[in-house]
């Protein structure tokens, strides 16, 4: 009998929790939805939301006015956990090159992804690239694999032509590799959401960037220095494949997030991967909160006054004394994941290259910004002023002192200038309230 009573509670169990799942029964219980877990993603670090004081620790007279302490609070987001080294951005630039190739070049049906049994064709007529197929027969390999080899005379056009030839190699055109995007300015559009008069299409930004680095930043800094091998190899040779990428100008950077954005949203449609917000450059507050590393009045993102340990070991890659450089162990940049990471886990958050943030620069910014994830952004235009161009660059560089790897020192580069010491990093922001929320 027992038996049963056992069988029957189950059967009702299924029924009702059946009638659930079938239909709400008139019941206010929401839009269905696929379940959401954090992760954090690959090469990443979790900064947990929190308030800190932004700006100077220590009195300074000389940047008093534009480093204004104020106690600002910040959401949790992920910020990658080093710069972004050569071989992640080349992965970006070789994504331009081959999608150039198959598209302008190759135009050959096996590289785009071919509609399913019983699929509706696109309505545009738009054809998509099969990246997993490129993967496997790489378009361009330097003659290597089966694509390469059937498509080289047709990507004769991708090299250099007659006088820029050097001893008859074919060496890629890098003016050709150019990212087109679109992005829609939310600022704008907010400060004109009342207009009627304003379309969507107003609030959009539209931006055709070359991607390739500029190498030649080696020998441009610098008035009188033998940095040919710099120029030559930087980039490309294997031997510098983890070392930040320099050369990079804001606007190459910001369309490197548009694409990772984009590149990781080609998964999403999979159950294994979850919905993650845009990829950006951090604003300056993030960037200052996250070298902070959760320290309350520090100078350094090692928590310490001076840019040594007490056994006198430098802490990071800049210029010591009057020029040692190799003081620290690198002549130039080092190794994105050199030194130790601050206590968020975050590398080279002070010295090795300074780094580009989303913020324009404004030297009363701190006054009139909000004190709730506080940033003043503004979109220069090509035909504007070069001063409404500044963008905030943070963190010093191998080429520094000392000084302007503080945490709260604050200086500017414009948008369209590339530099040997200027590199950059990611972050997405994190959907809720807290990591450790389960809720």
């Amino acid at each position: 009998m027992k038996q049963v009573y056992f069988l029957l509670s189950v059967l009702a169990v299924g029924f009702l929790s059946g009638c659930g799942k079938g239909g709400d029964r008139g019941e206010l219980v929401g839009v269905p939805a696929r379940s959401f877990r954090a992760e954090v993603p690959y090469g990443m670090v979790y900064i947990p939301g929190g308030s800190f004081l932004m700006g100077q620790t220590d009195q300074d007279v000389t940047f008093a006015q534009i480093e204004q302490t104020k106690q600002v609070t910040l959401p949790p987001f992920f910020m990658d956990q080093t710069e972004i080294s050569n071989s992640q951005y080349r992965q970006f630039v070789n994504w331009v090159r081959d999608s150039i190739a198959i598209t302008n070049y190759v135009s050959d049906d096996k590289y785009y992804l071919k509609a399913g049994k019983g699929a509706t064709p696109n309505p545009s007529g738009k054809k998509y690239i099969n990246w997993a197929y490129v993967k496997k027969y790489p378009v361009m390999s330097a003659g290597r694999g089966k694509g390469a080899a059937a498509n080289a005379s047709k990507l004769q056009g991708m090299y250099y032509q007659g006088d820029d030839r050097i001893f008859d190699r074919d060496e890629l055109d890098v003016r050709l590799l150019k990212y087109n995007y679109a992005l829609e300015d939310l600022r704008s559009a907010a400060n004109y959401h009342n207009d009627k008069s304003k379309k969507r299409s107003d609030f959009i930004l539209r931006d055709t960037v070359p991607v390739y680095p500029d190498t030649l930043v080696w020998l441009s800094d610098f008035s009188y220095a033998a940095n040919e091998p710099m120029t030559e190899g930087y980039f490309s040779h294997p031997a510098f494949r983890n070392y930040p990428v320099v050369g990079v100008t804001w606007r190459q950077a910001r369309a490197f997030t548009v694409w990772r954005t984009r590149y990781n949203e080609a998964y999403k449609d999979s159950r294994k991967m979850p919905h993650r917000s845009p990829y950006n450059l951090p604003t300056e507050a993030e960037f200052e909160y996250a070298a902070r590393g959760g320290r309350i009045g520090t100078d350094y993102p090692w928590g310490g006054p001076y840019p040594k340990n007490a056994k006198g070991c430098l802490l990071a890659n800049f210029k010591p004394g009057r020029g040692n450089y190799t003081d620290d162990g690198g002549a130039y940049t080092v190794n994105v994941k050199s030194y130790f990471p601050n206590d968020f886990g975050l590398y080279n958050m002070a010295g090795n290259v300074a780094e580009w943030t989303l913020s324009a620069f404004d030297e009363s910014a701190s006054t009139f910004v909000h004190d709730l994830a506080p940033t003043f952004n503004y979109e220069a235009k090509a035909n504007e002023p070069e001063v409404m161009k500044r963008k905030v660059v943070r963190g010093g560089s191998w080429k520094d002192i000392g000084f302007f790897l503080q945490n709260s020192k604050r200086t500017y580069e414009y948008q369209d200038t590339a530099k040997s010491y200027i590199g950059f990093r990611c972050v997405t922001h994190f959907l809720g309230r807290d990591i450790t929320d389960k809720r």
